[in-house]
């Protein structure tokens, strides 16, 4: 059974702060405690790695985020029904949180160590304090002691879910670079790499959630999967709609970096389509944050913005009207409360 835990789950600049602050409100004491397990949790896995390793892999997680998916793993849990109410069955939840988050953390070392990040979240990355190899190595063992801890959940559709993730997550960076400073990429195109790179994780989490619980059904595991997916497809759309409309004091990084870094974002994608003279400029070109913030300004003039984010606020009241009317009604505000944090990381 749950004790009292003194640390509280992270909360950071990811996304809207007040929004994921009210999801912790009114969860409860109970939402709160298994949120504070599972970041105490984070930090024991990582630092029981052993050095030098444990340094760089529990600065990772203790850097912080806002721990949507682990989030999202457990409100789809107390969806489900909770846990069974044993220590067990609380353990076996926090399992299936951290290992998302592991997974998480992990992607976000190597996408730091692939685009030459200084920083993350306001804190030197990993490549840049150690080098590329302790960064390949400490992504590496975030993604090892993701699975290590998962299987002892002793649940093979639990692993098949999170492992069908990762693979996804691999296509979409494989599909990003094919598309680095691509003349055109269809919006169809580039839906299908937000989906693989960020949604599958999504997916994974309320999928896991559902596994953990006592009415665990495949049934269920779908429609809470489905929903979390179109939220993480949103999540990513506003996140390339920030990279254009900053300021660098809420993304944590200068304007048009993604850009830079030649990945080609749907308020490009879309823009391109709306001035000729941008549907001619080569990206590969762009040198430097001052020309990348210029390319900002024109995308931005075009309208474009607003278009992407009507397409995102789209996709986030389909997730919500396909939540299943099964759900308790606490819960069901619950997740509606995470998808309206997600539009609130765009205000």
């Amino acid at each position: 059974m749950m004790g009292a835990v003194g640390s509280t789950a992270a909360i950071g600049p990811e996304a809207g702060v007040d929004g994921l602050d009210a999801i912790m409100r009114r969860g409860g004491d109970g939402l709160r405690e298994r949120m504070a397990r599972t970041e105490l949790h984070l930090e024991r896995v990582t630092a029981q790695a052993g050095a030098p390793l444990a340094t760089h892999a529990n600065a990772t997680i203790v850097a912080g985020g806002k721990r949507l998916r682990p989030l999202l793993v457990v409100l789809a849990a107390e969806s489900a029904g909770g846990p069974p109410e044993t220590d067990d069955g609380e353990e076996r939840l926090v399992r299936a949180a951290v290992a998302v988050e592991l997974v998480h953390s992990a992607t976000l070392v190597h996408d730091d160590l692939i685009d030459g990040a200084q920083l993350r979240r306001g804190h030197p990355t990993v490549a840049t304090v150690a080098g590329r190899q302790v960064a390949i190595a400490t992504g590496d063992l975030l993604f090892s002691r993701a699975f290590a801890e998962l299987a002892l959940n002793d649940d093979a559709s639990q692993l098949s879910a999170l492992s069908d993730a990762s693979s996804a997550l691999a296509a979409g960076e494989l599909l990003q670079r094919e598309d680095a400073y691509a003349a055109h990429v269809a919006v169809e195109r580039y839906l299908r790499r937000c989906e693989l790179k960020t949604a599958a994780l999504f997916e994974a989490a309320c999928r896991l959630g559902a596994l953990t619980a006592i009415e665990a059904s495949a049934a269920l595991a779908d429609a809470l999967g489905a929903f979390a997916r179109r939220i993480g497809l949103a999540f990513q759309m506003l996140d390339d709609v920030l990279d254009v409309s900053g300021p660098v004091e809420r993304t944590g990084k200068a304007r048009g970096t993604d850009l830079l870094d030649g990945t080609v974002t749907l308020p490009f994608i879309l823009a391109r389509e709306r001035d000729p003279e941008l549907a001619t400029l080569d990206i590969a070109r762009l040198r430097g944050p001052r020309q990348a913030e210029e390319l900002c300004e024109r995308i931005a003039a075009t309208g474009a913005l607003d278009e992407a984010r009507e397409r995102a606020l789209a996709v986030v009241a389909k997730a919500k009207a396909a939540l299943p009317t099964v759900l308790p009604d606490g819960r069901a505000a619950l997740l509606d409360l995470v998808a309206d944090s997600v539009v609130e990381r765009y205000r």
